[in-house]
């Protein structure tokens, strides 16, 4: 897959894609696809995709809008913000982002899976969080999101804020040319393991900061099934969902963020920064 996908234009498209993350997809739809081929050689379809809802209802959008800068403004104003920022700008972190930046200014970020920014409020504080970042780091660039469930109110306040809404359903298969910030909290396990596998070598690997879903904890869970011999009952689909986020654990570097009060729990809670170090081909290898 390419870098990037095309930024939406809705003029453009009238077909759409499906792809269930945060919240159920609203109901079938029609979609246009091609098929790429994936880092690892396999057949993939890429899919056109345009809101769910063409419609664009300025009432809509503007109150949507306050609603989002009301979740901004209560996080740029918590003790959670200031931990999170504390533990970005600790030594530790700041040294890995500097190792995914090189030699370039901009860490570009990805926004997956952030659901219906106008029916939900964790979806709100998620994407405030991000905003937020960007403004305060000058060292953050563009921000591109994708969820199959955004409708073009939604998308229009996106880009307000300074967002490219993408108009292709990457299904997280994002081959990283450049350094890259995924924000992904609570995504399903597919999506981080379609993102690693995509870039699943020393040097794209290398490359990628992502905030997500603790891979420490998938890791407890896959083991916790074994020594209970469960493993075996597990269905297939899921073993393999995280076949690459287990794998990843013995070169990354996971940083767990603190929550600090139950107003921001159900939005960030089991979320981590993860960086990924692999030295060699040999540490890529999956058995």
């Amino acid at each position: 897959m390419a870098a990037s996908a095309k930024i939406l234009t809705l003029e453009n498209h009238t077909q759409n894609g499906e792809w269930t993350t945060v919240v159920p997809r609203r109901g079938r739809h029609r979609r246009n696809s091609q098929k790429i081929t994936t880092a690892e050689g396999q057949q993939q379809e890429q899919q056109l995709w345009v809101p769910t809802d063409l419609e664009i209802d300025p009432g809509r959008q503007s109150k949507l809008m306050h609603k989002v800068q009301i979740c901004m403004k209560r996080i740029e104003n918590s003790r959670f913000f200031l931990t999170f920022l504390d533990q970005m700008q600790s030594a530790e972190i700041l040294n890995h982002f500097h190792r995914v930046l090189g030699s370039e200014l901009k860490l570009q970020m990805v926004i997956y899976g952030i659901g219906s920014i106008e029916s939900h409020e964790t979806p709100r504080l998620q994407l405030g969080l991000a905003v937020l970042m960007k403004r305060k780091f000058n060292w953050i660039g563009d921000i591109e999101v994708f969820d199959p469930v955004l409708s073009a109110t939604e998308s229009r306040v996106l880009e307000a804020l300074g967002c490219s809404v993408l108009s292709v359903n990457e299904q997280g298969r994002r081959q990283v040319m450049k350094p890259t910030l995924f924000f992904m909290p609570h995504c399903e396990a597919e999506l981080y393991s379609n993102l690693l596998q995509e870039n699943w070598g020393v040097e794209s690997l290398n490359r990628v900061a992502l905030f997500g879903n603790s891979f420490e904890t998938y890791e407890q869970h896959v083991s916790f099934k074994y020594y209970d011999q469960e493993v075996s009952f597990m269905d297939s689909s899921v073993v393999e969902s995280v076949t690459h986020i287990v794998a990843a654990r013995r070169f990354t570097d996971e940083f767990r963020i603190k929550t600090v009060s139950d107003d921001y729990f159900a939005a960030f809670h089991d979320s981590s920064w993860h960086f990924f170090r692999p030295a060699c081909q040999n540490e890529v290898r999956l058995n």
